[in-house]
């Protein structure tokens, strides 16, 4: 546990050493915060609905962003070789090195409570939601951040990575989105697919299991196919 701690307080402190960190949460923020505000007072509810509803679409792109350097940055450098060589098991590197990712993913997250402040002393604001959208953001930030290790393992060229992350993650937020396009027999299969249903859920305050289990499934296969792929490196 010591070994994973390290490498994830290694990889979250350089995210702040370089201005890419800081470049991404000014977009991320600016963006979410043009759209909340520009629609908030059209619809006259004292909700964080429609903050939460483009939140896949905007992870979509930002999460790519913050792990493609994780592992295509050392394997172009030369560096992967020699940490492997450090008393450190893979599944510490790579546990590290995602936890370190969702914790960034946090910090992304902590400034928008703002919004939600800002709506509190407007209206009446029901928090279950709100508590639940977070819970449903970190599970996706995630998910993604899963996905965006696997793309960081495969290349060692970090903007291959940022591309091959964004277009998983991509069609992962729009897949369900397409249903009306797909057969019938398959539009239960393809719609449990997508992102969207299960954080929607999540975000309304529904706790089920299913949405909990599909997430959990989704950094599970991106991790272990990370593993798969280092291990071939090796």
């Amino acid at each position: 546990m010591r070994r994973f701690f390290q490498i994830c307080k290694k990889e979250f402190t350089s995210y702040f050493v370089s201005p890419i960190a800081y470049i991404v949460m000014a977009i991320f923020l600016l963006v979410t915060g043009w759209f909340f505000f520009t629609t908030f007072f059209l619809f006259d509810q004292a909700s964080l609905r429609n903050f939460f509803s483009l939140l896949p679409l905007i992870f979509s792109f930002v999460i790519p962003a913050v792990t493609m350097r994780l592992f295509a940055e050392e394997i172009n450098i030369g560096s992967y070789e020699t940490l492997m060589t450090l008393p450190l098991s893979p599944l510490d590197v790579i546990l590290g090195k995602f936890f370190a990712a969702v914790f960034f993913v946090v910090v992304l997250l902590i400034p928008t409570l703002a919004y939600a402040v800002c709506i509190a002393f407007i209206g009446d604001l029901d928090w279950g939601p709100v508590i639940g959208g977070y819970a449903g953001a970190v599970l996706l930030g995630a998910a993604f951040s899963a996905v965006g290790l696997l793309a960081s393992a495969l290349t060692r060229n970090q903007i291959i990575a940022f591309i091959v992350a964004m277009a998983i993650c991509f069609a992962l937020t729009l897949i369900d989105k397409m249903l009306v396009f797909l057969p019938l027999a398959a539009l239960d299969f393809f719609q449990y697919l997508g992102v969207g249903v299960h954080f929607e859920n999540i975000s309304k305050g529904i706790i089920d299991s299913r949405d909990i289990l599909y997430f959990v499934s989704l950094c599970f296969i991106g991790l272990y196919s990370t593993r798969l792929v280092l291990q071939e490196k090796n």
